[in-house]
C-alpha cells in the first residue's frame, strides 16, 4: 500500500520526510514509542510516511480547518461515495473548454461558500478536492469571513484525485482518531510514550512572504509563544517532541532555548514564479539528543 497527500498544501513537509527521518527518536526506531499525534496534520505527508514505516498502536490527528478535517473524516468513513461524487465533478469539468472550465470552477467555488452552515458533507469534501486541484498555484487561502478566495488555476490537465490513493489513504486512516480545534486540544492524549510532531503555520521570513490566511484566524507571534509553552509542557511528561518551522533563528532560539534546534534544507514549492522556488533553510526543534 501506498499512500500519500491527497491535496497541494501550501508547507507540506514531502520536501523534508528525508531530513525527518533522520531526526526521529531512538525510541521511535526501535518500536519503544507507539502513539503518534500530530496536532497539525495539514496536507498528512508526515502522517502517511510514519504510518507506513512504524507500527503504532495509536494515532491522533488534529487541525484547526474545519473543512481539511472534513476531508479526513470521509475519505475515511465514505472513500467510495467520495469517489463517485468527485468522478462526476471530473468528467463535468473536463467535457468543457478552457473559457467554461474558469466559469465552472467560479460556480462550484461560490457554492462551496454558500453552503458553509448547511451541506452533504461527501459534496462539500469533493468540492474542497476539486478547488484545491484546479485553484491558482494549488493554494488553500479564505478571507476573514471564512469564505475560500483563491482564483481560478488554468491548468491544461489537472489531476483532481486518484482513486487508488484516496482509497490507500482510507485504510491507513482506519484506526485513527481525528480531532477538530486548536492544538491544545491534544493534550489529553500524550504520555511518556507518545512522538508528537508540531507543523504549525510558519512565522514568515518577512513581510513579503506573509501567508496567515491558512483559516480565518491568524497564527501570530503570540500564537508562536502559546504553542512553545505548550511545548515545553508536553516536553515535562516525557514525551518525544519534533517542531518544524521557518529559519527565524534569533526568534526560535530565544523562544526554544535549552532544546535541540536544527537547520535543514528545503524546497519552497508554492511561489507564483518557478524561478523563486528555489532551497531555503527551516528549523527542527526536538526535545531529545541522539
Amino acid at each position: 500500500m501506498d499512500a500519500k497527500p491527497f491535496l497541494k498544501w501550501a508547507g507540506g513537509k514531502t520536501q523534508i520526510l528525508r531530513q525527518i527521518e533522520e531526526n526521529l527518536p531512538n525510541d521511535l526506531k526501535e518500536g519503544k514509542i507507539k502513539k503518534y499525534i500530530e496536532p497539525f496534520v495539514g496536507g498528512g505527508a508526515v502522517l502517511f510516511y510514519l504510518l507506513q514505516k512504524y507500527g503504532f498502536k495509536e494515532v491522533v490527528i488534529n487541525d484547526i480547518n474545519e473543512d481539511l478535517i472534513l476531508c479526513y473524516k470521509v475519505i475515511k468513513n465514505d472513500v467510495n461515495s467520495l469517489i463517485e461524487e468527485l468522478s462526476s465533478l471530473r468528467e463535468e469539468f473536463l467535457l468543457l473548454n478552457e473559457e467554461k472550465r474558469k466559469d465552472f470552477y467560479y460556480k462550484v467555488r461560490d457554492e462551496f461558500n454558500k453552503n458553509k452552515n448547511n451541506f452533504d458533507e461527501v459534496k462539500r469534501v469533493s468540492q474542497f478536492i476539486f478547488l484545491n486541484k484546479t485553484c491558482y498555484n494549488g493554494l488553500y487561502r479564505v478571507n476573514k469571513k471564512g469564505n475560500f478566495n483563491v482564483p481560478y488555476g488554468r491548468y491544461k490537465n489537472p489531476k483532481i484525485f486518484n482513486e487508488e490513493n484516496l482509497k490507500n489513504v482510507s485504510k491507513i486512516l482506519k484506526n485513527v482518531k481525528i480531532l477538530q480545534g486548536d492544538f491544545e486540544i491534544i493534550e489529553e492524549f500524550v504520555d511518556d510514550r507518545s512522538f508528537v510532531y508540531f507543523d504549525p503555520p510558519y512565522k514568515p521570513l518577512n513581510k513579503t512572504s506573509y501567508f496567515t490566511s491558512y483559516t480565518k484566524y491568524d497564527f501570530n507571534d503570540n500564537d508562536q509563544i502559546k504553542l512553545a509553552e505548550f511545548y515545553r509542557k508536553l516536553d515535562k511528561r516525557g514525551s518525544k517532541l519534533m517542531l518544524s518551522n521557518s529559519y527565524n533563528i534569533e526568534f526560535f532560539e530565544k523562544l526554544y532555548e535549552g532544546f535541540n534546534i536544527k537547520k535543514v534544507v528545503a524546497k519552497r514549492m508554492i511561489n507564483c514564479k518557478g524561478s523563486r522556488r528555489s532551497n531555503i533553510y527551516e528549523l527542527l526543534i526536538l526535545n531529545y539528543e541522539f
